[in-house]
């Protein structure tokens, strides 16, 4: 899904994304089972959820989750902790040496925020993560986000907005922006 765009629920293109969806939820449920040991098969079942081999020396400790993995761009010596979720229909990039803690969500769909259209459409944008970046357990990552070399996401910490370069960003704090 291109960035910005809207693609209508029911269409081909939906229906499309709605069977990767289902065959990458097998897939990652094959790996989650695997002894932690078996290296083997984790990266027989890697290359099948990505569509290519991971990259050379990314870790990646299961559990993992993605619902798409097509669109999951890993570059070398990326590390992910256990019981991360990469919605990554609209694309996620995590560049070189970028480190992500246990439990973190990055998130590159929705829902139009009109309720009329709720329904009736997804959103997207990509997640961009540039070198060396730190990213603490829990946090969440929304759509349309780049962050930029050397920051630090705290832990916990909502990221709805772009992070410059060598910044350590903080929170969680829900704000009511407007009502219907």
């Amino acid at each position: 899904m291109p960035s910005g765009r809207l693609m209508r629920i029911h269409s081909a293109e939906f229906q499309a994304m709605a069977a990767r969806v289902l065959r990458v939820t097998e897939l990652t449920s094959r790996l989650n089972v695997l002894p932690f040991e078996d290296e083997a098969g984790k990266a027989e079942l890697f290359a099948q959820i990505l569509g290519r081999p991971l990259p050379a020396r990314v870790t990646i400790y299961p559990p993992f989750y993605t619902d798409h993995g097509l669109n999951l761009d890993l570059a070398e010596r990326v590390f992910i902790n256990q019981n991360c979720t990469f919605l990554d229909y609209a694309g996620i990039r995590l560049a070189e040496r970028v480190m992500v803690g246990p439990k973190v969500t990055f998130i590159t769909s929705g829902h139009p925020v009109d309720p009329g259209e709720r329904r009736l459409y997804l959103t997207g944008a990509p997640i961009d993560v540039a070198e060396n970046v730190w990213i603490g357990a829990g946090a969440t990552i929304l759509p349309g986000v780049s962050i930029g070399r050397d920051a630090v996401i705290a832990a916990g910490a909502v990221v709805a907005d772009d992070v410059p370069p060598a910044t350590l960003v903080t929170g969680a704090k829900a704000t009511t922006r407007r009502q219907w």
